[in-house]
């Protein structure tokens, strides 16, 4: 046997190795399936109050109930709200990002403001918002992209500062102009930071859309957890969270794999298996 053979056999992990492995989608729902199944049994047993936390099997049943009454209306608004909050919260971000990003005037002017709003929590933005904006879907969708603003301008900013130095001195001296070097080489330098911003950006939707719904709302899954808490049914509490977290994990999935797909090209470490 060649020299290179050898290589690659020892190289090689074994079959049995990889067939034996469960899954990674199935590996992520061993954690949520395992509390589950805890919660039900300590629900069941009495060690936890019904009224306080219902038994999962309960919030799966009030699941189906609202499938098929008024959840998918509920989703839909707050799906709309959240697509277009994050849509106009994530442009700006990116606008602004590439503007300081590029310029020291540009950051000696808009940095110190940016910072100070970055600091005033979402909830601070509603009494303000509905005085102004009343309480209608622009007043929503402002605080919705008031929160996707600032993960997309900050890691925006922060990938373009810290793209190596000699990539944009290389591209000077092949005599690249302003817009050839930011679409050849700051562009693709930076995308992965952007990325970054926009998935936390997306996260942050999300939470601000609940602290808009939950305010001044008839429609939406924030309606629906205060409706919960107001008729005292930890049940439709859940039941919302739960349609929270799965529409935000499915959000994430897809720009994930928009993600991966246009960062194919890059060639980086993913992580180890068992210490290996």
């Amino acid at each position: 046997m060649s020299t290179s053979s050898k290589t690659l056999v020892a190289g090689a992990p074994p079959a049995t190795a990889k067939t034996s492995q469960w899954p990674r989608r199935l590996k992520g729902l061993a954690l949520p399936l395992a509390l589950i199944l805890l919660l039900e049994a300590v629900v069941r047993l009495g060690w936890i109050a019904s009224y306080q936390m219902p038994a999962p099997s309960e919030v799966a049943q009030t699941l189906v109930q609202l499938a098929d009454g008024a959840l998918w209306k509920h989703i839909g608004a707050s799906l709309s709200r959240v697509l277009a909050g994050f849509a106009i919260g994530a442009l700006l971000g990116l606008l602004f990002a590439a503007w300081v990003g590029l310029s020291r005037e540009a950051e000696a002017w808009l940095e110190p403001t940016f910072a100070s709003l970055r600091a005033i929590p979402s909830l601070a933005w509603v009494p303000l918002l509905l005085l102004w904006l009343g309480i209608g879907e622009t007043s929503k969708v402002t605080l919705i992209a008031i929160g996707a603003f600032f993960p997309v301008y900050l890691n925006g900013v922060a990938a373009i500062r810290n793209i190596d130095r000699k990539l944009v001195e290389v591209g000077r001296m092949y005599g690249f102009g302003p817009l050839r070097l930011a679409r050849r080489i700051l562009l693709p330098a930076a995308i992965p930071g952007v990325f970054t911003g926009l998935r936390s950006a997306l996260s942050l939707s999300w939470m601000f859309l609940v602290a808009a719904e939950l305010i001044a709302a008839t429609r939406g899954l924030g309606y629906l957890l205060s409706d919960g808490r107001e008729t005292s049914r930890p049940d439709l509490v859940l039941a919302a969270i739960i349609v929270l977290a799965l529409l935000g994990k499915l959000s994430d999935g897809l720009l994930a794999g928009l993600e991966r797909r246009w960062l194919a090209w890059r060639d980086t470490f993913d992580g180890t298996d068992q210490g290996a």
